[in-house]
């Protein structure tokens, strides 16, 4: 079975293409197909080919793809893959569109449905590093983006979501059913400290959509000790706002993030996320997590078991679960027990059964 991996964007780190480095390594022969890449991807991906698109040959191409949208569906059809018997895309936007040649398989595990097209277009927009002319003319492509959208979603043949939030959008925006397999968490690389410090902790992307503003604020008028780690478009406007009691780590090392889990009293997860891996990453750490109830924090934060959950995105209500937060009420290792399901050896086996029983259906 000769195996081709399709991908967005290999432009920042994030979840979607830690699945992606998941299934490189399952298949380490596979190819790598995506509309452009960083190049410091190819030294993370040594050994697999990485082929691009036309996209990043145009004029600041790679940079600012964003402003080639209208022609990105062109750039993810543009691949020929007419060599491959099954296609495995990793998509929250474009690559389940890959052009699927007759007698191949394509199984696309869908991260989201693409989220600025569906339920975060204001969002998207603002925070575009463009100015309101070309903002407006993006806005205009976005009927014409979601009716490609809903096309490009019935061009696999199968459908994995990385959660029941997801499975639910997939089934309400694109009217199809998807089977579930939660992503992979490098469990191996967290662990259990012999001791606190004393401590909240957030980190990730510092994009508007992960409310640091909201933990900010929160901290900033209970005076408690916060640190950030993380890079992003909004870290100026973020470091703006703090006070004394919050500290910015910036960008740290897998081994310095895993020691920050490990000791901070508990993880901070204010926003609304299609899964959520970090938040599990706190728990393999024996960590409780403090979530929005909404999205995939509702599928992994287990009030008093594996930590809490707050209603409303107000700093009221987060700082409502902070006061009420009780270190001593949790057990790391029960928290970390639960964390364990979603192993990466587990997303591993899983993912390999399920391509190969749906190509050995395909062949009967």
């Amino acid at each position: 079975m000769k195996i081709a991996l399709v991908h967005d964007f290999l432009m920042q780190s994030g979840g979607a293409e830690k699945v992606l480095e998941t299934l490189a390594a399952i298949w380490p022969k596979a190819p790598i197909f995506t509309i452009v890449a960083d190049k410091r991807w190819r030294k993370i991906f040594a050994g697999h080919e990485i082929h691009t698109s036309f996209l990043e040959k145009l004029p600041f191409g790679r940079r600012f793809y964003q402003a080639y949208l209208p022609l990105i569906p062109l750039a993810i059809k543009s691949f020929d893959l007419k060599n491959f018997d099954m296609i495995i895309s990793s998509s929250s936007a474009f690559a389940k569109g890959i052009k699927t040649p007759k007698n191949s398989l394509h199984i696309c595990y869908c991260h989201t449905p693409t989220r600025y097209l569906w339920n975060d277009t204001c969002l998207y927009l603002e925070e575009l590093p463009y100015s309101e002319p070309v903002k407006k003319i993006i806005l205009k492509i976005f009927p014409y983006l979601r009716k490609w959208d809903i096309k490009a979603a019935n061009s696999p043949q199968f459908l994995i979501a990385n959660s029941k939030t997801v499975k639910e959008r997939i089934g309400r925006y694109y009217g199809r059913l998807a089977d579930i397999i939660y992503p992979p968490v490098n469990a191996k690389n967290f662990y259990i400290s012999n001791k606190l410090g004393n401590y909240f902790l957030i980190g990730g992307r510092l994009v508007s959509y992960k409310r640091f503003d909201l933990a900010i604020e929160t901290f900033n008028r209970l005076g408690l000790p916060l640190k950030i780690f993380g890079v992003g478009r909004e870290y100026k406007k973020l470091k703006s706002m703090v006070k004394k009691n919050i500290e910015f780590l910036g960008a740290v090392s897998e081994t310095e993030k895993a020691k920050l889990l490990s000791e901070t009293l508990a993880f901070l997860y204010p926003q609304e996320e299609d899964f959520g891996l970090t938040a599990v990453e706190a728990m393999a750490s024996g960590r409780p997590v403090i979530a929005f109830a909404k999205g995939g924090a509702l599928e992994t934060v287990i009030p008093g078991v594996t930590g809490e959950l707050f209603s409303d995105q107000t700093w009221e209500a987060l700082a409502y679960a902070v006061f009420r937060f009780k270190p001593k009420n949790y057990n790391p290792e029960a928290i970390r027990n639960f964390a364990l399901q979603f192993d990466k050896e587990v997303f591993k086996q899983k993912i390999l059964q399920y391509v190969e029983n749906h190509y050995a259906n395909q062949r009967i």
